[in-house]
């Protein structure tokens, strides 16, 4: 399949008063055409740092070290700003962020909030900006007279679908999706992730889906990525990460024994001990060593690559013995 977005040994650092905060630390990443990448992590891995830095809207202070961000082959880290608006985001990616309480301004209205993305990103006039609002509030299930409505009027769910709508009027290739369904109830969520399979088929999208949600993600995903401390640390397909053969690092494996199952041999849930490292000033060796029970020596003192473990499937832990 084509890669539509390559991520090169990316580093994006916050910088502040207490010193460089390395949220993203060389991750290097492929998204392919009609692809759902989902990225997984607790809460501070990186993963939502990763989303907005793909974006070229790193949240200050933060600012990109190294790396390259290929979008058709071209890096868009060093475009100006300009150009970025205009041919690059919400044209070819665009982002559904975390909740879609927080992303509406209360006193707008659902279509000036909608019309003012189209103005910032296109030249559209006013009578095209509300016709193809209007048509695009309706693949999302949303009747046109809600253009009209402010936010509180709205449910959580018919927000989520305002929001979805707005990423994807400008027929974007790449959608990232910061946790969707979050602040859902159970029947919202299952609404939400079938309408996102529905329209990724109908437009043919790409998606990047964030959760912490480990069920949720084995649903919508075709290849896992899992984050610790602002690296990755593995990443297959579904069937290598959830399948019976088991995933290759240990933190993993942790997180798959903290999430309930209904079904298969169920055991007693798990929990991870320990707090993640200081990013100002992360451990040497693996950055998941202090946590670990299987850690040993070398995991100390030496940081492991990311390697490929069978085809498709790489993950960074000297236990592999690689590298």
């Amino acid at each position: 399949m084509n890669s539509l977005l390559k991520i090169e040994n990316l580093q994006m650092h916050y910088f502040t008063s207490k010193g460089a905060v390395r949220a993203i630390d060389g991750v290097s990443l492929e998204l392919r055409a009609g692809e759902t990448i989902g990225l997984v992590g607790e809460s501070g891995c990186g993963k939502t740092s990763l989303g907005t830095s793909i974006l070229r809207m790193p949240t200050p202070p933060g600012r990109y070290v190294n790396g390259r961000i290929l979008v058709d082959n071209v890096d868009i880290i060093p475009l100006p700003e300009k150009e970025v608006r205009r041919d690059i985001r919400w044209q070819k990616i665009s982002m559904v962020f975390q909740g879609a309480m927080n992303c509406l301004t209360p006193v707008y209205t659902i279509g000036r909030q909608m019309r003012e993305t189209l103005e910032e990103h296109s030249d559209i006039g006013k009578i095209d900006a509300k016709k193809l609002m209007e048509e695009y509030l309706g693949y999302v299930g949303l009747a046109p007279e809600i253009l009209e409505r402010y936010p509180h009027e709205l449910s959580g769910g018919m927000k989520q679908r305002a929001v979805i709508a707005t990423a994807l009027f400008l027929k974007p290739e790449i959608v990232i999706l910061d946790e969707p369904t979050t602040a859902l109830d159970v029947i919202v969520q299952a609404q939400i992730i079938n309408l996102l399979k529905k329209l990724k088929v109908q437009f043919n999208l790409s998606f990047m889906f964030i959760t912490h949600d480990l069920a949720l993600e084995a649903e919508i995903s075709d290849r896992i990525c899992v984050m610790y401390a602002g690296k990755i640390v593995e990443l297959g397909t579904n069937a290598q990460i959830y399948g019976t053969k088991g995933p290759a690092h240990p933190y993993t494996a942790r997180l798959l024994a903290a999430t309930p199952r209904l079904f298969g041999k169920v055991g007693q849930l798990q929990f991870i001990p320990g707090t993640t490292p200081d990013l100002i000033s992360p451990p040497p060796g693996c950055r998941f060593s202090t946590r670990c029970d299987r850690a040993f020596g070398r995991c100390f003192q030496e940081e492991p690559p990311l390697v490929e473990v069978e085809p498709g499937h790489l993950a960074a832990c000297w236990l592999n013995g690689r590298g």
